[in-house]
């Protein structure tokens, strides 16, 4: 393996221009007509964590300014600094400072900016209005339904999607090259499993996973990320329906306490295998119905034990036909 494994590879990795981003194409195609035109809007970024929303804030500032982009972008975490006073003291202060070089605006990016309290975010629309001349915003959020109306309508919002499985294989890929790695192809589809769209968990988990002696596995792969092993999910749940509660039970313990799995990732990988299972198409949906519910139990602070328990009797006592 080459020696650059001690660099953090997300951002060792990080693309540096709008092309390199992955996964967007149609987002990427707009943002590059803003850049080429130097005319750049408000910008609210919404969607999932890794899927190119901060790649692509900072690709579009390194394409503006070229060499003085670091002094013509900032970037803050609103999930942080949440109340008023990081509006009142950091961002104005950057936004009323004069650009560098030829710059004609600064670029502010605020990361999880659904974060900031209402009246932040009041604060914020302000500062948008008075510093509109001299800087740009760039908004992040997982959710835009939680960014008030009056800042969602002066910017120009992109929905940034989970990123496509060949892609993140793609980019898996080159960095296995790059860095000269031994792994198999199970290990490959096991990194695509455990990222559910989000390249950064994929690239983080490989990174893991290469600190490891010889070639990277498949169970390497669910170890470090601490994720449930599909196969093993699948063989809980077949003992489950087929009246076999206890030897179910039994894997659930195995997995949440030995393994110290967390309950929200197993009722996911519950969810995945239940299409899997060789039963009727009604007993299916109803399964879907109940671990509908238990997630959104568990999400509530459930306690994840008692409701996975909860699911693996009820499955038990669903009728076979």
């Amino acid at each position: 393996m080459s020696g650059g494994k001690q660099e953090i590879w997300i951002e060792k990795y990080r693309p540096d221009r709008l092309d390199d981003v992955v996964g967007q194409d149609e987002i990427t195609k707009r943002l590059k007509s803003y850049v080429k035109t130097g005319n750049l809007p408000h910008l609210l970024f919404a969607g999932p964590p890794g899927v190119g929303k901060t790649a692509s804030a900072v690709a579009i500032a390194k394409e503006l300014f070229g060499e003085t982009w670091r002094d013509n972008f900032t970037e803050l975490n609103a999930s942080d600094e949440r109340g008023i006073d990081v509006v009142r003291s950091k961002i104005k202060n950057f936004a009323r400072s004069s650009t560098i070089g030829d710059a004609d605006y600064k670029v502010i990016f605020l990361d999880e900016s659904d974060s900031l309290t209402s009246d932040a975010q009041s604060a914020l629309r302000r500062t948008m209005e008075k510093f509109s001349d001299n800087a740009r915003f760039i908004l992040s959020a997982n959710y835009s339904s939680k960014i008030i109306e009056p800042i969602q309508s002066r910017c120009a919002v992109f929905r940034f999607s989970r990123i496509p499985e060949e892609a993140i294989e793609e980019r898996i890929k080159y960095i296995i090259d790059e860095e000269d790695i031994e792994i198999s192809e199970e290990a490959i589809r096991a990194l695509k499993n455990i990222s559910s769209g989000d390249m950064r968990r994929a690239i983080n988990t490989l990174q893991s996973a290469a600190s490891l002696e010889g070639e990277i596995k498949e169970d390497d792969v669910f170890r470090i990320s601490a994720k449930p092993h599909p196969r093993e999910v699948k063989a809980m749940m077949k003992k489950a329906v087929t009246g076999s509660f206890m030897e179910a039970k039994e894997d659930l313990n195995e997995l949440m306490e030995k393994r110290g799995l967390a309950g929200e990732d197993i009722i996911k990988e519950i969810h995945n295998s239940i299409f899997e299972l060789d039963i009727p198409n009604k007993r299916k949906i109803e399964i879907i119905d109940r671990v509908g519910d238990v997630e959104y139990y568990i999400i509530e602070g459930a306690d994840s034990r008692l409701q996975l328990e909860s699911l693996l009797a009820k499955l038990s006592l669903i009728p076979s036909q």
